[in-house]
């Protein structure tokens, strides 16, 4: 059976893939992070859209049957897009945060951490207020949190004072609900809970798009509900930092990562 792919800018997808496999234990994944040019979250749309198309155009070559864009940039800003020119399904992970904020929340006062690209474009956003037009977004850019992540950040003195400084903004607006942008941020969600306090519900996206990849492959008739499954995982660039981070985000030993050709 063909695999599902997944791409995200570095490992955060990996939050995505670790759902997928927790959810849907006998489908095969082909994983690519594109670790040469991460973060997306500083490029311009343009750019995005045109490391998207090459990232899809990659897993393709490893025929998946359907595509999970686990960045929330690239999903903010491509998705509407690419969705217009591939046949494959693809799936991006701000609508499942999306509805599942929309509906968590009591006081309709909805908060967002992301990169300054998912941030700037508004989709959260405006996908929030379609579904609840009295629903208030406050939005937070964290541009540090995802290279403290990717250099194995996750505690310590440093990272709880930017992360106070970031969430201080949401903390005064009195939200209950804050959406984990990017998905990178789940790693950090003990440090972010610990900030926001235990009356503030943490949207993870990861969960409710593997489920909803899991509706659209039962929908199609391509869920695989048995037999062997193998995960393949690629990256632009540095393989062993890679599978040295990769741990951290699977609690799990990821070996064998190949560093894709230059051709993607």
């Amino acid at each position: 059976m063909r695999p599902i792919g997944v791409f995200d800018s570095g490992v955060g997808g990996l939050t995505v893939v670790k759902e997928l496999i927790k959810q849907l234990p006998n489908e095969s994944i082909v994983y690519y992070g594109d670790t040469a040019r991460v973060p997306y979250g500083i490029k311009s749309r343009e750019t995005v859209i045109r490391f998207s198309i090459e990232n899809l155009l990659f897993l393709l070559k490893h025929d998946v049957k359907l595509i999970c864009i686990a960045c929330n940039t690239a999903s903010s800003f491509a998705l509407p897009v690419i969705k217009k020119h591939f046949k494959v399904p693809i799936v991006g992970v701000l609508s499942p945060g999306v509805r599942e904020a929309v509906y968590a929340t009591k006081n309709k006062r909805i908060g967002l951490i992301g990169t300054k690209g998912t941030v700037k474009s508004r989709a959260y956003e405006l996908e929030i207020k379609q579904l609840d037009p009295k629903a208030k977004v406050f939005s937070v850019a964290c541009p540090l949190f995802v290279p403290f992540v990717e250099e194995g950040l996750t505690s310590g003195k440093v990272v709880e004072e930017v992360a106070q400084k970031y969430l201080a903004p949401l903390k005064k607006a009195g939200i209950d609900t804050l959406i984990l942008g990017c998905t990178h941020y789940p790693v950090l969600k003990p440090l972010i809970k610990k900030i926001m306090g235990p009356r503030v519900t943490l949207i993870d996206s990861a969960k409710q798009v593997a489920i909803e990849i899991k509706k659209i492959l039962a929908a199609d008739g391509m869920l695989k509900e048995k037999g062997k499954c193998r995960h393949k995982f690629f990256v632009s660039d540095n393989p062993e930092w890679f599978e040295n981070l990769a741990s951290t985000f699977l609690g799990r030993d990821v070996l064998n990562v190949e560093k894709a050709t230059s051709d993607v």
